[in-house]
């Protein structure tokens, strides 16, 4: 009898064993499996491969939450006639190792292959991973590693030189939408047992907002029908309202130590620098829900004023400034007021990046070494033995104009130029006087 506080009514009570609804339904078979068409297509290399019962070397699986990299691993156990293994990088170690190892010795002495599957590889650490590197150099047996974490950071190059990558991207709307209606009429797995009425625009929100994720969307579906009472007629109605309060919000996915963390903010930098403000103000957002330290993001700001705009508007500098400092006084959530000001003004300034004439002058001090001080730019204040520091100086206050021609560089140098003048904004008015100005001058340590 089944508790009459319970969750769920007494007839509409989840399956015994409670498995939830995304694991229930987890294909079996290839031609069960959706999405991923780059990979498992008709004639793909993948897809011939687990047909063939031919896996060629060791696999990583590399994607997002959700997206069919277990359940292809599995599909992979079911099809072939290997010896099949399943370690969670979570609860395993290197005894667990070993002793897949000796397995792996015993079945292949018998003339079968081993095929281990490591969920979540990149939690292995360097130890765990080289434990397994002698035996899959060695054929005894084959990894399938699936990762939600760039393997190229995550696993460790010799492992990663044995196996090949393949990138799994997240579900379409279309095909998460398929999961769903099939979930609605699969009577042995699914919920097609239960009398629902789902609203076309409610499995659109659900798809939606799941965020590439089949599992999530599924959940979603199972919490929204086995919490709503049948209406008067017996029937389960799935409304909008019912699915948008069952998956709510679409959780961003972002690790500040992963590629979320890293592409975001480059996608962010390239949209300020590409004057897209609308772009520029998406990839803020996406930051500050996903709780970036807004200070990241205030610093990259201050790097962009000057990277990016420099003369161009000399004032992005002053805003950016502006900006990070009004962070500091009055925090989040006022402050995004004040970053989006800064970068909706950054995208839409006028773009220079002749700052890098720095970059250009520090690789010639870099290749050429430094030159002494020309004497006349020497400090004559402590020039206590009068070896002629600052004579010949010309200070330019005292000329019309307040400018003198007088060399500022070595003499071995004087006539070399770094800087390149944009054209943007007020950079060329800035540079029209500096341009007239920029025929060496007499070196005063010839006269």
């Amino acid at each position: 009898m089944p508790r009459q506080d319970s969750l769920f009514p007494p007839d509409r009570q989840p399956t015994p064993d409670h498995t939830p609804l995304a694991a229930r339904l987890r294909p079996r078979t290839l031609a069960e499996f959706v999405g991923q068409e780059h990979l498992l297509g008709p004639g793909r290399l993948l897809r011939r491969a687990i047909e063939a019962d031919r896996l060629f070397s060791s696999l990583i699986f590399w994607g997002p939450p959700g997206c069919g990299k277990t359940t292809l691993a599995q599909i992979i156990a079911a099809a072939t006639r290997s010896h099949f293994v399943n370690l969670s990088a979570v609860l395993s170690g290197v005894k667990d190792i070993r002793e897949v190892v000796l397995q792996a010795q015993r079945q292949l002495a018998q003339g079968r292959r081993t095929i281990v599957l490591i969920d979540e590889i990149h939690r292995f650490t360097k130890a765990q991973q080289d434990a397994l590197l002698p035996h899959v150099e060695a054929g005894t047996l084959i990894l399938i590693g699936a990762t939600t974490e760039n393997p190229y950071f995550e696993v460790i190059g010799p492992l990663l030189s044995r196996a090949r990558v393949f990138v799994f991207q997240p579900l379409t709307e279309a095909q998460i939408m398929l999961l769903l209606e099939r979930a609605l009429t699969d009577r042995e797995r699914g919920l097609g047992a239960y009398p629902v009425t789902a609203a076309p625009e409610a499995l659109h929100h659900l798809a939606r907002l799941a965020g590439g994720d089949a599992r999530n969307a599924l959940n979603a579906l199972e919490l929204a029908v086995l919490s709503t009472p049948p209406g008067p007629d017996g029937r389960i109605e799935l409304t909008l309202a019912v699915a948008e309060e069952s998956i709510q919000a679409q959780a961003v996915r972002y690790d500040k130590d992963a590629d979320a963390h890293y592409d975001t903010i480059s996608a962010f930098i390239k949209s300020v620098r590409g004057s897209d403000v609308d772009a520029a103000l998406y990839w803020l957002a996406r930051m500050l829900q996903a709780g970036e330290d807004p200070k990241f993001i205030a610093r990259r700001l201050l790097i962009l004023a000057s990277e990016d705009i420099g003369l161009a508007d000399p004032q992005a500098l002053v805003l950016a400034v502006a900006a990070a400092q009004a962070l500091t006084w009055v925090g989040l959530p006022e402050a995004q007021y004040h970053l989006a000001q800064a970068t909706m003004y950054l995208a839409l300034a006028p773009k220079s990046n002749s700052t890098q004439a720095y970059f250009r002058a520090l690789a010639h001090l870099q290749e050429h070494g430094a030159h002494p001080v020309p004497l006349h730019l020497r400090d004559a204040s402590r020039d206590g033995q009068a070896l002629g520091h600052g004579q010949g100086y010309l200070y330019p206050h005292d000329f019309p104009g307040h400018y003198i021609a007088q060399p500022y560089l070595p003499p071995e140098i004087n006539g070399l130029g770094f800087y390149e003048p944009g054209s943007q904004g007020r950079e060329p008015e800035l540079a029209a006087a500096w341009q007239q100005r920029r025929q060496p001058a007499p070196d005063p340590e010839e006269n």
